[in-house]
């Protein structure tokens, strides 16, 4: 949490106020993907693929057996029954990794598991169900002579193929298996190791270093004294940077002293593609943040025709010019004003093409009114075409924001939603 920074205000001459659409724009318009890197497979989940991705061979990249069973020609298997099964000699043992097969000639079969090559000669696989696992019957066994060698009783008809996986059926050497843009998961990594790639070219995930300002704030776990308050707001925007695809790194409870923030600031600028605070952006006496920030240059700090989140900041700091995001420090309107310009931020550094949370139409079960001329954001919960209102409008509420799964957007130029009215509502959820 962090000090009331969303008080209103009257727009006068040379500080106009922003709408929601203009303070985005602004904040879009310089970003683009990061350059494209080679990673290690595991180091590139997450990421979004450079370049379209080709299979160099066939996957499976030669026929094998689909089941543990034994491989023969279909022609031995005609007629085979319970009663009359086909008698086979057993000519050899093939496991997955098998490099050496034996040929499987008229009348005879090779034991065969999951996985393995099918050796030359063979048409099907007879899964060992179908068969007497090669045991014969005790009649059998007595009958045979030490020269006659083992052999297998098939009780069914093998069709051709059966049981076989054929090489290329998965995947056509020469195919595109993944196109540029791609999000690698766990299923995608898996596809790419299976053709024989160990490392990929993406762009990579953005950087992202939040910061909590406030000598008010303390850390989880520790006692709070008169007038402090735990530090939240770390917390929900750590955890929405990660959720929205960065690498994010947490730097909670800073002070109101401008000399510890400006230390902070030189010890993240190496690592961040991209800074947000939260907090010290109003017109409070101790906020420090716009004086540092003012040393650098480039930041500018304005006001928005919307509610929660009234105050906000953006600009570049440092040689590279890292972008960087000022939020409010209410924790309501820290997260709305992450989910309205930092996540799409995050999601253009990574390459993503869905950079906006969706946005339907919902039917409002509820009265709501709204401030003249500023855009309002509502914690709600949305299911089967309709939205609920949760909690007030209060920038505090954090116990309403946990519950809510969207937010009832009303316009500028309405002031009260009747019940039954649709309404936008921005989906919080994937």
């Amino acid at each position: 949490m962090g000090r009331q920074d969303d008080a209103c205000g009257t727009e006068t001459a040379g500080h106009r106020h922003w709408t929601v659409d203009e303070h985005l724009a602004d904040v879009l318009a310089g970003l683009t993907a990061l350059p494209a890197i080679e990673l290690q497979l595991l180091d590139a989940q997450g990421c979004r693929l450079a370049e379209d991705v080709v299979a160099g061979g066939d996957l499976p990249p030669f026929d094998n057996s689909s089941m543990d069973g034994y491989a023969v020609r279909t022609a031995d298997t005609v007629g085979a029954t319970e009663q009359y099964p086909s008698v086979l000699a057993v000519v050899g043992e093939i496991a997955a990794g098998a490099d050496e097969l034996p040929k499987v000639g008229p009348g005879q079969a090779a034991r065969i598991m999951t996985g393995a090559p099918l050796p030359p000669g063979a048409q099907a696989v007879a899964p060992v169900e179908w068969t007497d696992g090669g045991t014969g019957s005790a009649q059998a066994a007595t009958a045979m002579t030490a020269e006659a060698g083992p052999e297998v009783r098939v009780r069914q008809e093998v069709a051709e193929g059966a049981h076989i996986r054929r090489a290329g059926s998965d995947v056509r050497a020469g195919s595109t298996v993944l196109s540029a843009g791609a999000e690698l998961g766990p299923t995608q990594l898996g596809l790419l190791a299976a053709i024989g790639r160990g490392e990929v070219r993406v762009r990579p995930r953005p950087r992202v270093v939040v910061l909590s300002t406030g000598s008010e704030l303390v850390q989880p776990g520790e006692p709070v004294g008169p007038g402090q308050i735990w530090d939240s707001n770390s917390y929900t925007l750590t955890a929405a940077a990660q959720q929205a695809g960065a690498i994010a790194y947490r730097v909670g409870g800073v002070p109101d002293d401008a000399a510890v923030l400006r230390r902070v600031l030189e010890d993240q600028l190496g690592r961040a593609d991209l800074i947000v605070t939260s907090g010290g952006v109003s017109v409070g006496a101790y906020d420090v943040v716009k004086e540092v920030f003012a040393e650098y240059g480039g930041v500018d700090f304005r006001k928005l025709r919307m509610q929660p989140g009234k105050p906000q900041g953006f600009g570049r700091i440092g040689e590279a010019g890292v972008p960087l995001l000022a939020l409010p420090g209410n924790p309501v309107s820290a997260y709305i004003s992450f989910e309205l310009f930092v996540r799409p931020a995050i999601r253009t550094l990574l390459g993503a093409p869905d950079v906006h949370r969706p946005v339907v139409r919902a039917v409002c079960t509820a009265d709501l009114v709204s401030p003249a001329g500023r855009r309002q954001f509502l914690r709600g919960w949305y299911g089967d075409g309709t939205v609920a209102p949760v909690g007030g409008a209060d920038s505090h509420l954090v116990g309403a924001l946990a519950r809510a799964n969207c937010l009832i957007t009303v316009p500028e130029e309405a002031v009260a939603v009747t019940a039954g009215q649709p309404v936008d509502v921005v989906l919080l959820t994937d």
